[in-house]
């Protein structure tokens, strides 16, 4: 049900700007058509008539003969598409419900919605519908478990300072916010509500959660650093990129008083593919993450759910089939994801531009990326350990490792293992481990109460 508006939740409308659900018309024109449609086969959504692209309010009069022909356009289409229009200030507003009956079409064929575009669709596109009809998104259906309550006002507040919206969040204008971004049905919210904004987003939607692992050698056996995030997908994305930055090698160009920090993988590629990981995972799929993989010699990105059906590997950068189109659109507003089809495209650019070998695209049950890392810095860990093998590098980062552990120890005795970690760059399992083989091994031990005692070397 789409509710009338008040010039308040307009204003909101439009300072959050066009998006997936709403289209700015300076003017009103019969080609306004083709977005009732696309709104009908996507989300529903707004058409505001009167509101140039810039957001610049420049007027439009709702007349009974407007009126008439807009109604007429919605009931020409194929199936015929109910509309209302109101005059709410100086902008005439069409409302566009999402329809049941999909897929529509008008006289210039059939559209849908991606992001703020209106795209028309092959007849492959079409049978997609027909088919993804049949199953329902994830991400619309509501979730009765979760109140408004129950979200975080400041992850709503940091989305939209995100997105530049200019608004600021409030537990009166809530309701608003979130449906103007399909968060909310019939005062219920949505799955995708709750993977950006809820406070505990596990409690309602366990599976929503990335896993990050850093791995010794190639062989993916030995974990020396991980990372398990259970939040909302906009601290999922920022803790993968912290992770990515903390385990890849950079140098830095100094030029004049300019310092240039240069990844051994550009961070923008990494950057769009943990971005489409997390956009277009199957979130139907339970018992299984999005994941992070950092080894030796790669960097591997992976989401349940292979490629949406109706894309092919071939397609890839060509096409684009979006699985789940709210968060989408949500991330598409934060500038976390170019638009609709160019991010593959970007990311072959990106490793072209900076001579490395393109990515390796896979799709079964999940959709893989591989990212071969520098061979420069390959060469640069073989002339270190000449002749090393898995283990011997593994020992040898062990001895480093507990190096370090004995520089603090013996620089501040009353360390704890927290602080440990966070100097070293280590788990705090890992600490453990390394802490209690310097025990057994004799080199160190512990002192006192277990929270206020103190190390003491042997």
């Amino acid at each position: 049900m789409v509710h009338k508006l008040t010039e308040q939740k307009l204003n909101l409308l439009i300072a959050e700007g066009e998006g997936l659900s709403v289209e700015f018309k300076q003017k009103f024109s019969s080609k306004i058509a083709q977005d009732i449609v696309a709104f009908a086969n996507s989300k529903g959504g707004r058409l505001l008539l009167g509101v140039a692209d810039d957001a610049k309010i420049v007027g439009e009069k709702l007349t009974n003969s407007m009126k008439a022909e807009i109604v007429h356009l919605a009931k020409t289409c194929e199936p015929s598409i109910n509309v209302s229009t109101n005059q709410v200030g100086q902008v005439v507003v069409v409302d566009v419900p999402e329809s049941d009956d999909k897929p529509h079409m008008c006289s210039a064929g059939c559209f849908k919605r991606y992001d703020a575009v209106t795209q028309k669709l092959t007849p492959q596109d079409i049978r997609k519908i027909l088919r993804t009809e049949a199953i329902g998104y994830f991400e619309s259906r509501v979730n009765t478990n979760c109140q408004l309550k129950d979200l975080s006002l400041d992850k709503v507040r940091r989305f939209l300072k995100t997105t530049g919206a200019g608004v600021t969040a409030t537990q009166k204008n809530l309701p608003d916010i979130l449906e103007s971004h399909k968060l909310l049905q019939h005062k219920k919210i949505t799955n995708a509500g709750i993977m950006m904004f809820a406070q505990d987003v596990s409690q309602y939607i366990m599976h929503c959660q990335i896993f990050l692992v850093a791995y010794k050698g190639t062989e993916g056996i030995n974990i020396y650093d991980r990372k398990d995030v259970r939040d909302d997908l906009l601290t999922q994305f920022d803790e993968a990129l912290a992770f990515i930055e903390k385990h890849l090698n950079v140098r830095s160009e100094i030029r004049g008083k300019n310092r240039n920090d240069i990844y051994e993988i550009p961070l923008e590629a990494l950057r769009e593919a943990v971005t489409n990981a997390l956009v277009h995972r199957d979130y139907n799929m339970s018992g299984t993450n999005v994941q992070v993989e950092i080894h030796a010699d790669r960097v591997v990105v992976s989401n349940p759910g292979g490629l949406p059906e109706g894309l092919t590997l071939s397609l890839l950068g060509k096409k684009s089939i979006r699985r789940n189109e709210i968060i989408a659109d949500l991330f598409h507003r934060m500038n976390k994801m170019e638009r609709v089809g160019s991010g593959i495209k970007r990311i072959k650019g990106l490793l072209k531009d900076a001579a490395l070998p393109p990515p390796k695209f896979e799709s079964d049950s999940f959709f893989t990326v591989t990212f071969e890392r520098s061979k420069e810095f390959r060469t640069v860990q073989e002339e270190i350990f000449p002749g090393t093998t898995q283990e011997t590098t593994q020992e040898t980062t062990q001895e480093t490792t507990q190096e370090k552990i004995l520089a603090y120890l013996q620089s501040d005795p009353t360390v704890t293992r927290k602080e440990l970690a966070e100097k070293i760059g280590i788990t705090d399992d890992g600490i453990k481990y390394h802490l209690a083989k310097m025990t057994g091994d004799g080199i160190v031990r512990h002192v006192g109460a277990t929270k206020k005692g103190r190390w003491e070397i042997l």
